[in-house]
């Protein structure tokens, strides 16, 4: 995407990007860079080589997440079921870039927006075990996500969303999903780890199976909740079930999950649906399916 995603980012391209390598990872100079196109809004990515993948924060916000994957990505991998980025190197701000960056093991496969799975069934329950095993890792001494917070914390912004999408979607039975969601008993048990912000742009696929979940941005402990949020930003009405049935969460954190979706569509969709088309989409999808839910 050429457009700029937020009124804050940076411009980087490749020389920047030639040049922050061979200052700073000079035995990597030799290696072609290449531009990826993808539907994220926080980094730009570049792959340096056929093994190696660089990400550089847009934005002052996406900066401060750095040192968060830095830390806990290589923490987290070995209990993973399916692949996740791991930081091999941090890049140092410079007079031409203002924030540390990332260099990652290249993670094969096409984002889920890009490739159509056939066996979705497969993928929620491969889905529920990741979101599982997550939680299981010990959350001493990690960052609180804000979307482990309660839902009303999200209030304000997603109302003012729903004042910019008349003639978009259906307002008023958003408005009513969205009381109904805060309305869902808070969560009062220990904070786990979550991702938190799992849908199509952040799964990669390769061949015919869900292989590895990237950007972890919107990683940190807190209610488990928005985890459940993937059963409307990318499984359909049958496999959401299957998830459910692998996770087995409470029936106040599933309702909690549906209004983590529900505000993630309502903010994103005006905000992006002329900068980033593809997110836009997922940010669609995600309300049709919460306004759709026989729950709803």
């Amino acid at each position: 995407m050429n457009n700029k995603m937020h009124a804050d980012e940076i411009a980087i391209n490749g020389m920047l990007v030639q040049k922050l390598i061979e200052t700073q990872f000079s035995h990597w100079s030799h290696l072609p860079i290449i531009p990826i196109n993808s539907s994220g809004t926080d980094n730009a990515i570049y792959r340096l080589g056929q093994e190696l993948a660089i990400r550089l924060p847009r934005t002052a916000s996406a900066a401060l997440q750095i040192d968060k994957e830095y830390q806990w990505l290589p923490q987290f991998a070995p209990h993973l079921p399916l692949a996740i980025p791991v930081p091999l190197g941090k890049g140092l701000s410079t007079e031409d870039f203002p924030w540390p960056w990332l260099i990652y093991r290249w993670l094969e496969g096409k984002d889920a927006t890009v490739v159509h799975i056939t066996d979705l069934e497969q993928a929620a329950i491969d889905l529920g075990h990741f979101v599982l095993a997550l939680q299981k890792i010990n959350p001493a001494g990690g960052p609180f996500s804000r979307r482990g917070k309660p839902l009303a914390t999200c209030d304000h912004e997603t109302r003012r969303a729903l004042q910019s999408l008349h003639g978009l979607i259906d307002v008023d039975a958003a408005t009513r999903a969205w009381e109904n969601a805060l309305n869902v008993p808070v969560w009062h048990g220990l904070p786990v780890w979550t991702h938190g912000d799992l849908h199509a742009g952040n799964l990669l696929v390769d061949g015919d199976k869900l292989t590895a979940v990237i950007d972890f941005g919107m990683a940190g402990i807190g209610d488990p909740a928005c985890d459940m949020m993937v059963a409307w930003t990318f499984l359909s009405a049958n496999t959401r079930d299957i998830f459910r049935k692998v996770v087995n969460p409470d029936d106040a954190t599933w309702a909690r999950g549906r209004g983590w979706a529900l505000t993630f569509g309502l903010v994103a969709l005006p905000y992006y649906q002329h900068t980033n088309p593809v997110l836009a989409g997922i940010a669609r999808r995600a309300i049709e399916a919460v306004l759709a839910d026989e729950n709803i």
